[in-house]
């Protein structure tokens, strides 16, 4: 845990898949329906969101570590190397980052961000990224505060449900 963490930090366990499952779908729900308006936003079925996180948990692929409120887990964050083809050895990439709708402000993402900067540094990354989408303001803004730089020759369009977003790459260096 970073001791700057206002909420504990700690690596996810495969008991704590089914929790980060309902809490990815809930926050995916909430977060595109602001971006989608009236468009059905297609949620995974659940068993099938806990076999992906109980895999990536397993084998560290990502690495996942979760936000805790007592017992509760309130926010994951998911990090490894760059997915990006042709990204070098030492950039790393934020893959996902939820937080419960009733913690946003309080200081989750700043645990989570702290947790997976520490994480990244120890695997040897230099620099990390991450792709939001860019009618996501509140993402937006929480990881340019956190230092991020929008890369405008990223922005691409990606399919969701039965509608388009636009995407685009954030970078900063970790030191």
């Amino acid at each position: 845990m970073s001791s700057t963490s206002v909420f504990p930090v700690r690596l996810a366990t495969v008991r704590d898949s089914k929790a980060i499952a309902a809490l990815h779908n809930a926050t995916v729900k909430e977060a595109f329906k602001g971006m989608l308006g009236d468009v059905d936003v297609p949620i995974m079925a659940l068993d099938k969101r806990q076999a992906y996180w109980r895999e990536a948990i397993e084998y560290a692929e990502p690495q996942v570590q979760v936000a805790l409120h007592g017992e509760r887990i309130v926010g994951f964050v998911g990090y490894d190397r760059s997915r990006d083809e042709g990204s070098k050895q030492t950039m790393g990439e934020i893959w996902a980052v939820y937080v419960d709708a009733d913690f946003l402000g309080l200081g989750v993402g700043l645990s989570l961000w702290d947790s997976a900067r520490e994480g990244l540094i120890e695997e040897g990354c230099t620099d990390v990224s991450i792709w939001l989408p860019i009618a996501n303001e509140r993402a937006m803004r929480f990881f340019e505060l956190a230092g991020f730089k929008r890369e405008m020759p990223s922005a691409k369009t990606v399919a969701i449900g039965g509608a388009k977003i636009e995407e685009m790459r954030l970078k900063r260096a970790l030191a």
